[in-house]
């Protein structure tokens, strides 16, 4: 069986036993969705303002959705107030990994 390899921007942390994930993240866009990378990290769009956390909240919420995982699993850690953001995901089974990034990669709304 074919190993997956994971991308620069996704790396496991056993200390907090969850998926780190390097973004830089556009908000005020039409639809959320990923659209490749930029500087290392996978680049999202996000259809929320920048005002008030609410970028961050949906953020958060759509990352969710699109990994499987419950909101209360993804975390910010990084970069409340920037595009440049690193969110832990716990709950993710490292055997799925390759398809739970393949959701988050190809996933429009």
């Amino acid at each position: 069986m074919a190993r997956f390899e994971l991308p620069p921007w996704v790396r496991h942390d056993p200390s907090r036993d969850a998926w780190l994930l390097e973004l830089y993240v556009q908000p005020g866009a039409r639809i959320s969705e990923a659209c490749g990378e930029h500087d290392g990290r996978l680049k999202l769009k996000i259809a929320a303002p920048p005002v008030d956390n609410k970028a961050n909240g949906v953020l958060r919420n759509w990352v969710a959705a699109c990994l499987g995982v419950p909101n209360s699993a993804v975390r910010l850690l990084r970069g409340e107030a920037s595009r440049r953001k690193t969110l832990a995901v716990s709950g993710l089974d490292p055997e799925r990994v390759a398809a739970a990034l393949e959701r988050l990669i190809n996933n429009k709304s």
